[in-house]
């Protein structure tokens, strides 16, 4: 800093403004100063500015996901980027892989980090854990799942009522014979997704006994060979509901294995670049994971800057999209 201030003529304290975005410095000293620390390479140390900025505000927030390599998760990373962005803010985002322990690890690390704020998908038990921070104004924002044992803001999407929309779907195409393919029972949205998809079988008079089932599908793989075995039962599905994008990829792979992609009806839940280019086209609910990243930033920043409101979940809603595999009607 001292070596910019030399360069551009001016005091310490001149570039600390200028480069902390500070008021009280006119625009050609602010160009100079500028100037000169791009012609010296020079960077803020976030880390050391933060032990005297006001709020000892590091300028980061930790984003906990269940992979970033999933197109929902970063979708949602890309959205609070470009939400956060206008304040300088930077994202760190993680793989929770959907362990537990891992999950603690993760925030533990970012506390240690200092980040602002945490985005987190929640897995473990409960989130009790993070209440000593909390308690002490670190703001926290739920997304995709509700947090347990803690109160704080959340924003999900409308599980139960979106799966029952792709159930009311496929039996308003006449099928009876729905399987449901499900994502692991100790996962919040699997679990709403399923009751949402029995709960609408049974307001139209179907067994719900009498409906396959497999649960614990977390990959395409998985999938791919529980859809095998089921439609080479004896009395195999005329129509699937998968509850996930992974999910659906492989039930994807197992139809078309099989040459029933024309003829087995396949609702997904989360739409997925290239649906509409499948053939049929895969019919889904989606999801809109940038609105929810999206708004997760908003509630955010609106944390850090102070509001101490009632903790609140927001829902977003999913949305039916027909694309031609949802449509096939049963064989007569």
């Amino acid at each position: 800093m001292r070596h910019v201030a030399a360069l551009a003529g001016v005091g310490i304290k001149t570039v600390s403004r200028v480069m902390n975005d500070e008021p009280g410095v006119s625009e050609a000293t602010r160009q100079r100063v500028l100037g000169a620390s791009q012609q010296l390479n020079y960077q803020l140390d976030m880390a050391a500015g933060s032990l005297r900025r006001a709020g000892r505000q590091t300028l980061s927030v930790g984003l906990l996901l269940p992979s970033v390599a999933n197109p929902f998760s970063s979708e949602i990373h890309r959205a609070m980027e470009d939400a956060l962005a206008a304040r300088g803010i930077a994202v760190f985002a993680a793989s929770l892989d959907d362990d537990a322990e891992r999950e603690k690890a993760l925030v533990t690390a970012f506390l240690g980090r200092r980040v602002d704020g945490l985005v987190l998908t929640p897995i473990a038990k409960s989130q009790a854990y993070v209440i000593p921070e909390h308690s002490r104004d670190l703001p926290i924002v739920f997304i995709d799942r509700e947090p347990v044992g803690i109160e704080a803001d959340a924003v999900v999407t409308d599980n139960a009522v979106g799966a029952a929309k792709a159930a009311a779907h496929l039996i308003s195409h006449g099928h009876t014979r729905i399987a449901y393919m499900g994502d692991r029972t100790d996962i919040q949205t699997a679990r709403e997704r399923r009751r949402g998809f029995t709960e609408e079988l049974g307001r139209a008079g179907i067994a719900t006994s009498t409906v396959p089932v497999r649960e614990g599908l977390h990959d395409e793989e998985s999938a791919r060979l529980a859809t095998l075995e089921l439609l080479r039962a004896e009395e195999p599905p005329t129509a699937i509901f998968s509850s996930q994008n992974l999910v659906t990829f492989g039930v994807m792979r197992a139809l078309k294995e099989l040459g029933l992609n024309k003829r087995v009806a396949l609702v997904g839940f989360d739409d997925f670049t290239l649906a509409d280019m499948m053939e049929p086209g895969v019919t889904v609910i989606a999801q809109h994971p940038d609105r929810i990243g999206k708004l997760a930033a908003e509630r955010l920043l609106a944390r850090i800057d102070g509001d101490h409101g009632a903790a609140q979940t927001y829902v977003v809603p999913s949305e039916l999209i027909t694309r031609g595999s949802g449509e096939l009607r049963p064989p007569e």
